[in-house]
């Protein structure tokens, strides 16, 4: 994709190649994925630069108090977990009236609370599986409730504090580790069948990525360990099963109120059945993350990828101040 002219509406237009454009991408910041927000960051700042931008890094490693750099026109989120995916950053930048990459913050709080985010997927009937929410350790399982179940700090990403219980022993010892994250936790029944991961771009799904953890789970570790995970794309499902797995993501992605584009993790059963996990508003973005991997797919070059992102961010603000 060119630096050439994009029409943004109402007669506005960006003159990508008479004018780069000066970009902050946040990174880093204070949350558990600080490391992985940092590959994300450097990848897409490199990635920009390549184009012609005017690239500054900034992490808000503390949390608030950061300012932006003099002459920022907007700003690409690459900030993972707590403050920057929860809504928060997205706040201040409001307030500060600089457009930014992404979802705005309300979508990003709820999506980002998986219990907000399963009462959305319920309310506009998105398969998801059935769930609890727990603010203390238990040790035998509800009414009704078999083995094995997931458990789930309430407001973390990247799979940071999952835990899989298949026996009664491990319940308690689970559930307190996900505290250790979290005030609530969320028991999830444990899907069987496969792992997919649908990539959203413009209102649009991408094609499918199948995701197979060697050890059959994917927890932080499996995400980024180099080889411990496989993954198909496009994944290895039948056309209609395809199809029932992007119109879920899709339909999940709106639920929750997202915009621009986000990952969505789904669960597959054996019969093709999806099942909504979560949808994550600010996916990883190196070069081997999952979201570029399917926009790949779908003709777009990494570059092109973090480019359209921008474009979609300088849309919006012309669109609102127009």
């Amino acid at each position: 994709m060119s630096l050439g002219s994009l029409s943004l509406g109402k007669g506005a237009v960006v003159e990508g190649t008479r004018k780069p454009w000066r970009i902050t991408v946040m990174l880093g910041g204070p949350s558990a994925e600080r490391e992985i927000s940092i590959r994300s960051g450097r990848a897409v700042a490199g990635a920009l630069r390549l184009l012609g931008h005017h690239v500054t890094e900034l992490d808000p490693r503390n949390g608030p108090g950061w300012s932006l750099p003099d002459g920022t026109e907007v700003v690409f989120l690459a900030l993972h977990g707590t403050y920057g995916e929860d809504g928060t950053v997205q706040a201040e930048l409001d307030k500060l009236g600089v457009p930014y990459t992404g979802s705005g913050p309300e979508a990003s709080r709820i999506a980002f609370d998986k219990i907000l985010a399963k009462k959305k997927f319920l309310e506009a009937g998105v398969p998801t599986a059935p769930f609890v929410v727990l603010e203390e350790a238990i040790e035998k399982l509800p009414e009704g409730w078999r083995l094995p179940v997931v458990i789930k700090p309430a407001r973390q990403g990247s799979s940071v504090g999952l835990e899989m219980v298949n026996e009664i022993s491990q319940l308690r010892p689970a559930i307190e580790r996900a505290l250790e994250y979290d005030t609530e936790v969320l028991m999830e029944e444990r899907i069987v069948g496969r792992e997919a991961t649908v990539g959203i771009l413009e209102d649009k799904a991408l094609p499918v990525i199948e995701v197979c953890p060697r050890d059959g789970v994917l927890d932080y570790e499996h995400k980024y360990t180099k080889g411990a995970t496989e993954y198909y794309l496009p994944g290895r499902f039948d056309g209609a099963t395809t199809s029932r797995v992007q119109e879920a993501a899709l339909a999940a992605f709106r639920a929750v109120g997202a915009r621009d584009y986000a990952r969505v993790d789904v669960m597959v059963r054996s019969n093709g059945d999806p099942v909504v996990l979560e949808v994550n508003t600010l996916p990883g973005m190196t070069e081997l993350s999952l979201l570029p991997k399917a926009a790949g797919a779908a003709g777009y070059s990494f570059g092109a990828l973090c480019q359209r992102m921008v474009e979609l961010a300088l849309k919006r603000a012309v669109t609102v101040r127009g």
